[in-house]
């Protein structure tokens, strides 16, 4: 089972964009982060033409955005593209699950290993393999059920939700998805391939509404603030003071 990927001058372009996705997994790049064409080219040793190259194909996998003028950022999902992406897993996740019959041992065996570096990651507080492990997960399930297709598109969408998660502050707890895993795993390994689709649908589920939608800024508070009417704590007002009433005969 491969692991994430650090970067490395002499790896080859065309696994560029691959490394930018394991960092997005892992959470070392942030939604809204800047990718420099410059930048990466000295990091990886090659022209800015095979980085432009990669960040094209990244952009066409829905993972950055391209602005004319600002360059390369990474994509920060709205509330409501974080619901569309966590359909599209559902969908895909419960549709393999429900189209294979039996696991072979060694898929098992996989999986199970999986498992293990992620328990290994959330015993050692490692942050960063903790984030990838736990959203890869999906997409070393869809290799071992030797759905290649699937697990690409599982890949990127996981990106997303990744993404997704840490904008919106998931409040799912690393271990418990790990133990979702497990059962999954455990449901698979006796046959039970209904279990292990209603467990994904559940896993899944949980992950979602731990997102919170997040709370909207005017950018006019703080001047409305500003000009908002003095609270005197209930003071009296000053008295206006009357004019004295003139006196008949008095000298004008």
């Amino acid at each position: 089972m491969r692991l994430m990927n650090l970067p490395d001058k002499n790896q080859p372009a065309s696994k560029i964009d691959r490394v930018v996705v394991d960092a997005v997994l892992s959470g070392r790049i942030k939604a809204g982060t800047r990718l420099q064409e410059q930048q990466l080219a000295q990091l990886f040793g090659v022209s800015r033409t095979i980085v432009r190259e990669a960040l094209i194909r990244l952009e066409t996998r829905g993972i950055v955005l391209a602005s004319a003028r600002r360059g390369w950022f990474v994509i920060e999902p709205s509330i409501d593209e974080a619901r569309e992406a966590f359909q599209a897993r559902r969908a895909i996740e419960i549709g393999l699950l429900h189209s294979v019959r039996s696991v072979s041992a060694g898929a098992i065996h996989e999986l199970k290993l999986h498992i293990a570096r992620e328990k290994e990651a959330i015993r050692l507080g490692d942050v960063a393999a903790r984030a990838y492990l736990l959203g890869d997960f999906h997409v070393c399930m869809a290799e071992v059920l030797c759905s290649r297709l699937l697990a690409d598109i599982l890949r990127d969408l996981t990106v997303r939700t990744a993404l997704i998660s840490m904008m919106y502050q998931s409040t799912h707890k690393a271990s418990e998805s790990c133990d979702e895993h497990i059962d999954i795993v455990k449901a698979l390994e006796v046959g039970d391939m209904p279990g292990a689709a209603r467990l994904m649908i559940d896993h899944i589920s949980h992950v979602e509404l731990g997102l919170r939608a997040p709370v909207k800024v005017d950018p006019l508070t703080e001047l409305r603030d500003a000009l908002r009417p003095l609270n005197l704590g209930g003071a009296a007002a000053p008295k206006k003071i009357k004019p004295s009433p003139i006196k008949k005969g008095a000298n004008r």
